[in-house]
């Protein structure tokens, strides 16, 4: 029996909350944040700081390092010394930062699609060229495509990739193996790697993300690593996250570049919900992961038995599923917006995420069962409805 209740359905509607600022007949599931109350002891160390009551200019203690330090060595045996850390407001900003001071403008920087779609505005957004390298589907699963990742790397131009590990949005944990062969092209053709790492603690119970700069002595000197307790414990709110640099040099010019855009600096309640995260967080979350796996379990369950001709690509991380609906249509945006308009359900159609997208959905499934079943029956019914049509 779980400890924790992931199945209370919270009102988050009037709070002012990015994912459910809709309509009042809609059901969100697009954006990736959970619809889960923040573990109780994060909430009390959070409370502990309010009844303190001054709210001042705020310092890193070295609690907050301890706390990254012990986190990465206990769940991802990854040694991370002190030195390599910095602090950030998000992973985004960490991105758009690190793209404007490791590259020029003019310069390509390399994604694989299907991909987070922000990574696109860290680029275009700064001045820099998207150099898509599309990631490789035999109609189930997805792998990199190395002889199309080598021939764009070697472009003078490109100076940059940012990889997603594990991958957003069809939720796969890159393999020691494929991250080290990465990370020997990326060196082989100057192009430094930063790495978001957001979602590596929402892998499913009994698998395992990689951290990349963990892979080999390649791997961690060409390498930026952004981490966060954020997405797993659903405090994306609190504006709090971490870059690791073992690089001295690299190092330096990222942290000039945080500086230089004012994002190094915590507000009073960035460290101590990172801390007690990662110091009193721990069963919140593997009783989460739990329910999440079951919850994926139970959308991949309801496809099969009420819309085969829906594909649920595997996934064995993230709370994120994507949908191959190429058998009902090749314009994923017109169904979506069609289920939307028909039954209030919010999805997001795949081409947010690369033109390689267009025929695919991605499914926030981070909710109560409840929820989800309401979701799934509006889906069905609007997807029936649309094939029909």
């Amino acid at each position: 029996m779980m400890k924790y209740d992931f199945d209370q359905v919270v009102n988050r509607r009037g709070t002012g909350s990015l994912k459910w600022d809709v309509p009042e007949r809609e059901l969100p599931m697009w954006v990736a944040d959970m619809d889960f109350q923040v573990a109780p002891e994060i909430r009390e160390a959070l409370n502990k700081r309010v009844e303190h009551g001054i709210f001042g200019y705020s310092i890193l203690p070295d609690a907050w390092y301890d706390a990254y330090q012990s986190w990465w060595s206990r769940k991802h045996h990854w040694k991370i010394e002190k030195d390599w850390l910095i602090f950030s407001t998000g992973v985004v900003p960490t991105l758009s930062s690190v793209v404007r001071k490791l590259t020029t403008v003019g310069e390509n920087v390399l994604i694989q699609t299907p991909v987070y779609n922000i990574f696109f505005n860290s680029i275009r957004n700064n001045g820099r060229n998207v150099l898509e390298s599309p990631l490789k589907y035999d109609g189930r699963e997805y792998s990199m495509d190395y002889e199309d990742l080598e021939r764009k790397l070697s472009h003078p131009q490109t100076t940059l990739m940012i990889l997603c590990n594990p991958q957003n949005p069809v939720g796969k944990i890159w393999d020691k193996e494929t991250l080290a062969r990465v990370g020997e092209l990326c060196a082989k053709h100057h192009v430094v790697v930063v790495s978001d790492e957001i979602h590596c603690d929402l892998t499913d119970p009994g698998a395992e993300y990689i951290p990349f700069a963990s892979v080999s002595e390649v791997c961690r000197e060409n390498s930026v690593t952004c981490i966060a307790p954020t997405k797993a414990f659903n405090i994306a709110g609190l504006q709090t996250s971490a870059v690791v640099v073992p690089n001295p040099v690299l190092r330096h010019k990222v942290n000039r570049g945080l500086n230089t855009d004012e994002v190094a600096e915590p507000n009073v309640f960035a460290t101590v919900g990172a801390i007690a995260a990662f110091e009193k967080g721990e069963e919140w979350l593997e009783e989460l992961r739990v329910y999440l796996a079951e919850n994926k379990a139970f959308l991949r369950n309801y496809m099969q038995e009420k819309l085969q001709q829906i594909e649920v690509v595997p996934s064995n991380a993230t709370y994120l599923l994507w949908l191959d609906v190429s058998a009902i249509t090749g314009d994923a945006t017109e169904l979506v917006d069609f289920i939307r308009e028909d039954s209030g359900l919010y999805l997001t159609e795949g081409e947010e995420y690369g033109a390689c997208g267009k025929s695919f959905i991605r499914w926030n499934t981070a909710c109560p069962r409840s929820l989800l079943i309401e979701g799934l029956e509006r889906f069905e019914s609007s997807v029936r409805k649309f094939v029909s049509k």
